[in-house]
């Protein structure tokens, strides 16, 4: 294979097979339970790089199902987000996340710098509440329900709070070890078709564990919880601050 072969041909890994297709990626009926908690603002404080602030004590505990996305297929995701600013702006930062299939864990790190790890959360109906779990190996680590579809929520605010902007911290090595890339990406969900969202009577609960520490940001007080189902294209993000430099 000639070097020019190699650079036409290398966006991902593996070359020969990659684990994934270029974009756009665009996910058909994403369905969302978000629920939004206080917790300790001073463990806030040192899990959030800086230039980024955290906006109180607050974090979004977010179980994700994606039964229809381009490339990636059918694969549910789990994680905490939390709300910061950066800039003046209002965003929100990925801390944590758990998915059941290869493809995203690769994209998504890779391309973007998601914080993924190999887990298996869910979302489902239990008959009349939505249940989102996150396990572990045998180890239970998350769950999180919600009344099923109580109230009706305007869907112009939730499409503004799927719009906002999101940041990551993405992390590549050099072949020592040492830190190759260590850079603050910028992302946003575009093209994003709400077609419906719900709240009802919500709980979450959260328990140690090593390898998925989810419990090191602890539950004080339940603020809100959201259903939200929801097409939308995941867009390419852009470096808005490199540590290295």
């Amino acid at each position: 294979m000639r070097e020019s072969d190699v650079r036409e041909r290398a966006f991902a890994m593996p070359l020969t097979s990659p684990a994934y297709p270029p974009g756009p990626y665009r996910f058909v009926n994403r369905e969302y339970l978000i629920i939004t908690y206080r917790t300790d603002p001073e463990k806030l404080r040192a899990l959030v790089p800086e230039p980024l602030v955290p906006d109180g004590g607050i974090v979004k505990y977010e179980f994700i199902r994606m039964p229809d996305s381009t490339g990636f297929g059918d694969y549910t995701e789990t994680g905490q987000v939390i709300p910061v600013t950066f800039r003046d702006r209002k965003g929100g930062y990925s801390h944590s996340m758990f998915l059941n299939d290869d493809p995203p864990i690769a994209g998504g790190r890779e391309l973007w710098g998601f914080p993924k790890k190999l887990a298996d959360p869910t979302l489902h109906v239990e008959i009349d509440t939505l249940v989102g779990t996150l396990d572990y190996g045998k180890k239970r680590v998350a769950t999180g329900s919600m009344g099923y579809k109580h109230k009706a929520v305007d869907p112009l605010a939730v499409k503004a709070s799927l719009a906002a902007p999101n940041f990551l911290l993405k992390i590549i090595p050099h072949v020592d070890g040492t830190p190759r890339i260590c850079e603050l990406v910028e992302y946003y969900l575009e093209d994003i078709t709400v077609k419906g969202a719900w709240s009802g009577p919500v709980a979450l609960e959260l328990h140690s564990h090593a390898l998925a520490p989810v419990g090191e940001l602890p539950v004080l007080e339940i603020l809100s919880g959201v259903h939200i189902i929801a097409d939308l294209t995941l867009g390419l993000g852009k470096v808005v601050h490199d540590y290295l430099r």
